[in-house]
């Protein structure tokens, strides 16, 4: 299987002392495009705005 199950965590939630939002996805394993820690913008409940959201490992 070619694809990894990640958790993207917000990286501005816990800069103002709120909970963090997470979202879980996956990604290609051999992409190129993506070698290191994948990075979106997703919505963020608690901060009700759209943030960066980082990959765990």
């Amino acid at each position: 299987m070619a694809r990894d199950i990640i958790t993207l965590e917000c990286t501005e939630a816990r800069e103002n002392d709120m909970p963090p939002s997470r979202y879980v996805t996956t990604r290609n394993k051999k992409s190129l495009r993506t070698p290191g820690r994948l990075e979106k913008v997703k919505y963020n409940p608690f901060l009700k705005r759209r943030t960066l959201h980082r990959e765990l490992r």
